[in-house]
């Protein structure tokens, strides 16, 4: 069994909803910006994704009213699936780190500069590069299948794996409904380009001033709106209940 299949099996065995393989070459001087050396000098990133629950996800516009579904949604929507992307990339790590080849694995949620709310390497774009879905005005990760309802995580290699996709250019068009349905009006409705950096299009300041208005306020950490509202995702929701 070669390597790619091996590395797919190992992921999908292990629950994955979402595999992919990107060239990160192209970006390896924003990486480098981002992570620095070290992250940049993997050739590629092994995507692994997994789906959000609709029900916890469409009582989102609730939050405020009563904070159980924020409570809900942070937990299952964040803490466990963030632990579960974690133990996925992890075994996908040792196991190409087993054959021979030299890993990083990306945590699934993670902050090394909290002014601009970034980690050490951007899953979102590893995901958009594997050919997984594209970056929407909200600046998610939008999948064909589930919308922006997913959280994502990253193995960095350079074991010699096949890119799973090109780049998905959005399907977004005139849809703005996650930049209207902002509390903090953060989004400027600008479509996601590759040249351009994250600020022209998410003030990441308006975000983090209202969240942190809400959890002085109600007790609630988590918003989640341009995530809930998105047309995609509510599509995938209604899907699954009609089934």
């Amino acid at each position: 069994m070669n390597v790619n299949t091996l590395t797919r099996k190992c992921a999908t065995s292990e629950g994955a909803d979402f595999f992919g393989v990107a060239d990160v070459l192209p970006a390896r001087e924003a990486i480098r910006e981002q992570g620095g050396e070290l992250v940049a000098s993997f050739p590629r990133a092994v995507s692994i994704g997994l789906k959000l629950f609709h029900p916890i996800v469409d009582q989102l516009p609730r939050r405020l009213e009563d904070n159980v579904h924020a409570q809900n949604y942070d937990h299952h929507c964040y803490t466990v699936i963030n632990q579960r992307l974690d133990l996925i990339t992890s075994k996908v790590a040792d196991l190409l780190q087993t054959q021979g080849y030299r890993v990083y694995p990306v945590p699934a949620s993670q902050t090394i500069n909290t002014a601009r709310s970034i980690g050490v390497f951007s899953n979102k774009m590893a995901a958009h590069m594997a050919g997984l879905g594209w970056i929407g005005k909200s600046c998610l990760l939008v999948t064909p299948e589930n919308g922006p309802r997913c959280r994502w995580a990253t193995v960095l290699t350079d074991a010699p794996l096949a890119q799973t996709g090109p780049p998905m250019d959005t399907r977004c068009g005139d849809c703005k409904e996650c930049v209207d349905v902002c509390p903090a009006q953060a989004f400027t409705g600008r479509n996601f380009r590759e040249d351009e950096h994250r600020d022209v299009r998410f003030d990441t300041k308006k975000c983090k001033d209202y969240r942190k208005k809400c959890h002085d306020q109600y007790g609630v950490k988590e918003c989640g709106m341009c995530l809930w509202v998105c047309p995609h995702g509510k599509a995938a929701s209604q899907k699954l209940s009609a089934g």
